[in-house]
């Protein structure tokens, strides 16, 4: 017998042909063998035809693949999973129908297959937007968004400032009409009293006048009614930074009253229904200026005199009013405010006139004193400066001719207040000096001649 020992069947090579092996695995079956070696020969073999069975079925599918795309057999055999062809779109896992992902017009960003073309898509009937009535040409127009409350508060703001510098109420409407308001349309009336009320007589009265022309163009009656409605209600929190703000909101219901821009009817429909006394105050001083009137006319002078919008004549008549007010009272602080209200710097050296002339026509010593205390006050606090009062003077020194017609003394009483305002530092040495001085004394001739006026 042919003995073959467990440790010398473990080195017989692997490539061993099958009638080898066979006979090895008899002699090995009936020799001597114990239990555990034969079912550890019997695994071993189990394991060797496995490994056997796998590589010879995945060589039969990479030819089949091969074959039925008409790929050369010949190919390598060490590529990828044996895939000849890059551009190969088929499914690497060997899914789905083996055609290209969406005919070929798949992927991101594309939108068909390369040469389509899409044609006009005609309107669908069962569209729920479909209307067969309106359906026409399409017409692009562009869209202006609606301003928000508070945008409209940052857009509006300068437009309103602006106009307070030119006045032009065109061109404020112009650049409304070019805004999208909205519901919110009658915050701009609102903003712009806000903004007089912080500001001077002249631009409330710039804002009067704002507000009337732009009802029934910009603004309606309802618009403008619902505007000062808030600005009622929120009187408590205006009073805060303008404490005469209820006095001044009456004002303004009287005025836009009386020139039409809120119904005849709107301070009826407050009465014993207004419980903030703020409110209350403003209603009534606005039932009060209406009053006043017996016919319903524009109140013009509500505000006062304000700015070079009005006439010349009518400022030398406040002008004329604040000097003898100033000569009853002696209060030069009010004098003072009265000028800043009149809001004409540049027209300050009528002032300065009128104030010249008072003195040269008045008979007393005390109207001297009191003009010179007005004019030093005034050039020290700045409100009337150095060209103003160098031109109010020399207007004096030009008419002076004329005005000693009617006043015989003005020269020797111009020499005197021009002396007293140089001594003070109202004027300055050279409009000192530029006085004209009194005119020739006459002179009594020798006594020879008897006493006679030599002509």
């Amino acid at each position: 017998l042919l003995l073959i020992s467990p440790l010398w069947s473990s080195c017989i090579p692997s490539d061993m042909d099958g009638d080898e092996e066979g006979l090895l695995n008899d002699v090995e079956v009936n020799g001597s063998w114990t239990p555990q070696e034969k079912a550890l020969h019997e695994a071993r073999l189990k394991a060797k035809a496995k490994r056997r069975v796998r590589r010879t079925s995945s060589r039969d599918s990479t030819r089949e693949s091969l074959s039925d795309n008409g790929a050369d057999l010949g190919g390598d055999p060490t590529s990828p999973k044996g895939k000849t062809n890059a551009g190969d779109r088929k499914s690497r896992m060997g899914k789905g129908r083996g055609l290209p992902k969406k005919g070929g017009a798949g992927g991101k960003g594309v939108w068909g297959a390369a040469g389509m073309v899409y044609e006009m898509e005609e309107p669908d009937a069962k569209d729920p937007n479909y209307d067969e009535s309106s359906q026409g040409d399409t017409v692009y127009a562009t869209v202006t968004p609606e301003l928000d409350e508070r945008e409209l508060e940052k857009t509006v703001s300068p437009i309103v400032q602006e106009y307070f510098e030119h006045g032009d109420t065109k061109e404020v409407q112009m650049l409304l009409e070019g805004l999208n308001l909205g519901h919110n349309k009658y915050a701009v009336s609102s903003l712009a009293v806000s903004l007089s009320l912080e500001g001077k007589a002249s631009h409330r009265e710039l804002t009067s006048r704002l507000l009337s022309d732009m009802v029934g163009k910009v603004l309606t009656e309802k618009d403008m009614a619902r505007a000062f409605d808030k600005m009622l209600a929120d009187l408590p929190d205006l009073i805060l930074d303008t404490p005469e703000a209820p006095q001044m909101l009456g004002q303004f219901i009287a005025r836009a009253i009386a020139d039409h821009a809120l119904p005849m009817g709107f301070l009826d429909c407050y009465k014993g229904k207004v419980d903030c006394d703020h409110a209350r105050a403003a209603l009534d001083r606005a039932a009060v200026l209406l009053s006043m009137k017996t016919k319903m006319v524009r109140l013009d002078n509500v505000w006062g005199v304000g700015g070079g919008l009005r006439p010349v004549k009518h400022l030398i008549k406040e002008m004329n009013l604040l000097l003898k007010e100033y000569l009853i009272s002696g209060e030069v602080s009010e004098a003072e405010r009265c000028l800043r209200d009149l809001e004409v710097p540049h027209f300050h050296h009528e002032l300065v006139y009128e104030a010249v002339v008072m003195v040269l026509e008045s008979k007393g010593e005390s109207a001297i004193s009191m003009m010179v205390k007005l004019l030093k006050a005034f050039w020290e606090t700045g409100l009337i400066t150095l060209d103003q009062m160098n031109r109010g003077f020399q207007r004096v020194y030009d008419e002076l001719p004329e005005i000693n017609l009617d006043v015989p003394h003005a020269h020797t009483i111009m020499e005197s207040f021009v002396d007293l305002c140089y001594q003070e530092s109202v004027i300055t040495k050279q409009l000192r000096d530029a006085c004209p001085s009194s005119r020739g004394r006459k002179r009594f001739v020798s006594e020879g001649d008897g006493g006679t006026i030599k002509q």
